[in-house]
Order: structure tokens, then C-alpha cells, then sequence
């Protein structure tokens, strides 16, 4: 799985295009863009997984749309550092993108970002079934914002 380093990443930021934040779950993808200048990370959309041709081909869409030259895509690790069992759920889903569309994917230890998203939305009083409805796009929005603000801690 050709994946890059954030050393790779950092020249990809200072392009006018946009990077695409990912949640890989079961049931659904969670997916962001941040803006051309790689400030923001806005929640777009949630693909719910029917197999993995249909999700890849979500996926380039969203990718050729949106001029998207990079993927951050949440790394399921446990808290003692090992890769989680979700981590080959997320490897197949990323290989199998590699092979239909060339594009750089960097790596984010998504450890809590789930946990801290459930309780921003319950800090905001949302209901179960709304919450349901937007964690995994605002998880993928977490893990892309986090990334935005290392690469502008690199660049300034």
C-alpha cells in the first residue's frame, strides 16, 4: 500500500487543491474536503457501503469533482499502539482505490476521534438518531482538520 510520510504531504498543501478526509467503517464511509488552501475541513457527504466497486467509484467521483490531490484516511489503532481490527478493513478499502486511481494517502491515528466527536454532538444536545446520522462525517472532518493544522504548524 503506497502510503506517505507527512514529510510527502507537506508540498501537497501548498497546492490549489483540495484533500479528502476519510472514516472507514462496517456500514459507512465518512467523508470531508477541506478547502483549497488546506485551512478548513467542512463535513461532505457518508457513503453507505454496498460493496467495494460501488464505494470506489464514490470515492474517485468525489475525487475528480472536487480536484482532491490527497486522501487522509483515519488509521483504526488501539490505545497500546497496535494496529486495530478495523485496520484491514481500512487497508482493503485503500488498496483497491490505489488500483482503480493514483493518489497519494497519508495515515492519521484516529484513536478517540469518534469518542471526541460523540461528545461534541451530545454536548450540542443532538439527538441518538441524528447523532447516528453524522459521526462518521464529522469524524472523517476530525481526523482531516487535525492534519490541516499539522501541515500549518510546518508551513508558518
Amino acid at each position: 500500500m503506497p502510503i506517505i510520510t507527512q514529510q510527502e504531504l507537506l508540498p501537497l498543501s501548498l497546492t490549489k487543491s483540495r484533500a479528502m478526509g476519510l472514516d472507514i467503517g462496517n456500514k459507512t464511509i465518512g467523508v470531508a474536503l477541506s478547502d483549497q488552501t488546506w485551512m478548513i475541513a467542512s463535513a461532505h457527504s457518508l457513503i453507505r457501503r454496498q460493496n467495494l466497486s460501488v464505494d470506489i467509484s464514490a470515492l474517485v467521483k468525489i475525487i475528480k469533482e472536487y480536484n482532491v490531490s490527497c486522501i487522509i484516511s483515519g488509521w483504526p489503532v488501539n490505545m497500546n499502539g497496535t494496529e486495530g481490527p478495523q485496520a484491514q478493513v481500512v487497508k482493503k478499502l485503500i488498496d483497491t482505490l490505489l488500483q482503480h486511481h493514483d493518489i497519494p494517502v497519508f495515515l492519521w491515528d484516529e484513536r478517540l476521534s469518534t469518542v471526541a466527536v460523540t461528545r461534541t454532538l451530545l454536548e450540542a444536545d443532538m439527538s441518538r438518531k441524528r447523532r447516528s446520522e453524522v459521526v462518521d462525517k464529522m469524524a472523517a472532518t476530525f481526523i482531516l482538520q487535525g492534519v490541516l493544522d499539522l501541515c500549518r504548524v510546518h508551513k508558518g
